[in-house]
This record gives structure tokens, C-alpha cells and sequence, in this order.
């Protein structure tokens, strides 16, 4: 067993009683406690620290005395080996107060509070007085100091009135003398007053008289106003009408001629291509027959029959799609999202977008054949900035009108005759084009054509 430090603890044990604080320690001489035990602290190993103070061993004193005060206090007076410990640091750095204190003769000259403190941690007989007496002593100096700032308050707020009532007497003076001022000028102004009064009447009366006259002249100048205007409203309406109609006329005719124009050239074009694609097909004579031309024979080189049926085609092979786009004046209408979530649909749109013309511009190059990918453009907040790569018309559909309707009006807008083939797995577009009489082919056939790109 280690022995008491400064014999406090034996000397509770020889008197068979123990002594305890029957109220709470003074704030002063807790602060004063806790110091002395974080100062203390460090000269101890882990092992001879209470098991809730271990984790504050690697802390400052200033750390442990703010973050472990309460858990300090609180092993202080619940371990009496952690206290004994403690007293023997205090012992070893405080000598002559600890000698005094086990002797019962406390130092007259010491603070109460450091000396409260020291019997607290040592318990020597008597500690209890001591630290009750600390605390009636730093209440004592807490009143008086109370007092004495009470007392210089109590002076400042002295001098801050006499000054305040030398002020009063003079603003009263002053005050009393621009009243003073201010009733002789409020005489005058008031005569003043009655003067302009008079003047304002009669000038009131001048001013009713001419706004009378005015509301007279304003009344007929509106009524003129007014006649004026419908008048000018009716001229202008029927100003309008007449240009209207003007512009009207003057647009039906030149759209008329313009798209029927634009038709029977384009058709005339399909015409002579397809004329001349038939001549080359059948393997015509560039010129008029011969009399030998007309005997049956077999001649090196020429197709035959069976040559012809070999040709035929399934609708997924890519050869297909490269024998339609060959035909002359042939246009081809691709249903851009959907061959594109064919595809690729893990894309994001704008890259199945660019992904789409960049093969379609390529292949536009290699066949020479019109071109025009169609977006759905209905769901689009605002419009897509994108420069249509070369020989390939890009088109979206407009607010409340679908990608597969504006592909219909597409093939329609194409005249009777010329070769149109449109790229869909959509059965309803599918369809419809086909009653227009353009020709359906599904995407898949242009992802294969377009992955030989």
C-alpha cells in the first residue's frame, strides 16, 4: 500500500471520522483544483490514472483543465489513491504550504483560495473550515470589489447628472429665446398668411373661370379627335384589306408556278434518268436496230436469264439499300430516332444524332442520292444548335406535329414516278408511305449498310 501524503488521511483514520463539504466548493476553489490536478497530471504514468481520465494523458494542462475538469473533479473526490497521488505532487512541488497545512498552522500571508485548495487535495484535520473559510473570503473580496464598483457608478452617474442639468439649464434658456423668436415671426407670417389667402381666392376664381373655358375647348377638340380617328381606323382597315389581298394573289401565283415548277423538272429529270438507267439495264441499242439484231442468238457476255434471277435480293441484305439508292433521282427519308435507339439507344441523344449524319453524309457522297433525316422535334425546350453535314438535309418536326407525320408530308410533297425509299421499323410510317407510293425499308438494313461506312 502507498503511504497518505502530508498525513492527511491518517489523520481522518485517527479520529475515526471522516469529513465531508456539506455544500459545493466554491467556483474559485474549483477552478483552483482543477489546475492543481491538471499540473499534476503529467507526472503520472497511464497505469496510476483513473481509467476515465486515461484518455486526456497526452493533453496540455491548459486541454485537460478545459475538456477534463468535470471528470478530474469528479475522480478527485471518488478515488482516494488518485487523490493521495495528486497530494504527493503537490507535496513535492509546494512544500512549505503542505507542512503548514499538515500542521494545522496554514500561512497568514497565503491566498485562501490556493490554501483552500491544497487542504482539499491533502485533507489534512480541519480542511473543511479552511476551504469554508476560502470560500466566506472570496465571497467577502467578490462583495467588496462589487461594492467599490458600485460606489465609482454611483459617482460617474453623479458627475453625468450635474453635467446633464448645466445642459438642461442652458438648452432651456436658448429654447425660451428662439420660442420667443419664433412668435414674433409666426406674427408676421400669419398677416402674411391672410394677405396671400386673399390672393389665392381671387386667384382661385380667375382659374375656375378659365378651366371652364378650357374644358369647353378640350371637349370640341376631342370630338374632332375622335371623328378623326375612326376615320382613320376605317381608311387604314380597308388599306389593309386591300393589301392583303394584293399579297395573297401575288404568293398563290408565285408558289403555284414555283412548286409546280419544281415538280414537273424534278419529275421530267426522274423521267430521263430512269430512261436512260432502263437503256443501260435492258442493254438497248445506243442507236436503231439492225437487220442481224433481229436473229435469236447467244452472244459472249450477255445476261442471261438465269443471271437475272440470280440478282434477287432479301429485304436485310445492305445490297439492297446500295440497288435502291442507285435508281435515278432516288431520295432517301430516314426516321432519325428510331433507326438511332436501334442502333445505339445507350447513347445520349445529341450523339445518336451526330453519329446518324456523320454515315448518312458519307453515304450520301458514295450513292449521290438526295438525303433527309428527320428528328422528332416536339418535346424539344429549345432548338438544336447543329450544322447539317454536307449533302444531307436535316429536318425536326415542329410543336404538336410528330417525326412520322412530317415523313408522310415528305412523301407526299414527292411527285408520282420518282424512286423515294423511307428508313423505319414503324409499321404505321411504314405504311404510309407506301400508300404514297415510297418505298419501306427497315432501319436495321441501314445500320448495316452504314456500319461498311
Amino acid at each position: 500500500m502507498e503511504q497518505p501524503a502530508g498525513g492527511a488521511e491518517p489523520a481522518d483514520a485517527a479520529d475515526g471520522t471522516a469529513e465531508s463539504l456539506d455544500r459545493p466548493l466554491p467556483e474559485g476553489v474549483r477552478r483552483k483544483v482543477v489546475a492543481l490536478v491538471s499540473d499534476a497530471f503529467g507526472g503520472l504514468t497511464v497505469g496510476e490514472l483513473p481509467s476515465q481520465l486515461r484518455q486526456y494523458a497526452r493533453f496540455t494542462p491548459s486541454r485537460r483543465a478545459k475538456f477534463a475538469g468535470n471528470a478530474m473533479a469528479a475522480a478527485l473526490e471518488s478515488d482516494p489513491v488518485f487523490r493521495r497521488r495528486i497530494g504527493e505532487r503537490i507535496v513535492q512541488t509546494q512544500p512549505e504550504l503542505a507542512d503548514a497545512l499538515t500542521s494545522g498552522a496554514p500561512p497568514a500571508a497565503a491566498d485562501p483560495v490556493d490554501v483552500a485548495a491544497a487542504a482539499y487535495v491533502l485533507r489534512p484535520g480541519g480542511w473543511v473550515k479552511l476551504v469554508a473559510a476560502a470560500g466566506e473570503e472570496v465571497q467577502r473580496a467578490h462583495a467588496e470589489l462589487a461594492d467599490e464598483e458600485t460606489r465609482r457608478e454611483l459617482e460617474r452617474l453623479r458627475e453625468e447628472l450635474d453635467r446633464a442639468r448645466g445642459q438642461t439649464r442652458a438648452e432651456t434658456e436658448r429654447l425660451r429665446s428662439e420660442l420667443e423668436a419664433s412668435r414674433k415671426e409666426a406674427d408676421s407670417l400669419h398677416r402674411k398668411l391672410r394677405s396671400a389667402l386673399s390672393e389665392v381666392k381671387r386667384g382661385e376664381a380667375a382659374l375656375r373661370k378659365s378651366g371652364a373655358e378650357a374644358d369647353a375647348v378640350r371637349a370640341e377638340a376631342a370630338a374632332q379627335v375622335s371623328a378623326a380617328e375612326i376615320e382613320s381606323r376605317r381608311l387604314k382597315a380597308r388599306l389593309a384589306e386591300a393589301e392583303a389581298s394584293v399579297e395573297a394573289g401575288r404568293r398563290a401565283a408565285r408558289e403555284g408556278r414555283s412548286v409546280e415548277d419544281m415538280r414537273l423538272r424534278l419529275l421530267l429529270d426522274t423521267v430521263l434518268d430512269a430512261a436512260q438507267g432502263l437503256r443501260r439495264e435492258l442493254a438497248l441499242p445506243p442507236s436503231s436496230l439492225r437487220p442481224a439484231d433481229g436473229v435469236e442468238a447467244v452472244e459472249p457476255g450477255r445476261m442471261s436469264p438465269k443471271d437475272i434471277a440470280a440478282r434477287a435480293l432479301s429485304e436485310t441484305d445492305p445490297a439492297l439499300l446500295d440497288q435502291l439508292l442507285a435508281l435515278p433521282q432516288a431520295h432517301l427519308i430516314v426516321d432519325g430516332y428510331n433507326v438511332t435507339k436501334t442502333g445505339y439507344p445507350q447513347m445520349p441523344l445529341e450523339k445518336q444524332r451526330l453519329r446518324l449524319l456523320g454515315g448518312l453524309s458519307v453515304l450520301a457522297a458514295q450513292t449521290g442520292a438526295e438525303m433527309t433525316c428527320v428528328f422528332d422535334g416536339a418535346e424539344l425546350a429549345v432548338p438544336v444548335l447543329l450544322a447539317p453535314p454536307r449533302g444531307v438535309r436535316v429536318l425536326f418536326s415542329k410543336a404538336g406535329v410528330t417525326a412520322d407525320e412530317l415523313i408522310r408530308q415528305l412523301a407526299r410533297a414527292e411527285p408520282p414516278g420518282r424512286p423515294v425509299v423511307v428508313v423505319s421499323t414503324d409499321r404505321e410510317v411504314a405504311d404510309g408511305v407506301a400508300k404514297a407510293g415510297a418505298r419501306p425499308v427497315a432501319s436495321a438494313l441501314l445500320l448495316k449498310r452504314l456500319s461498311r461506312v
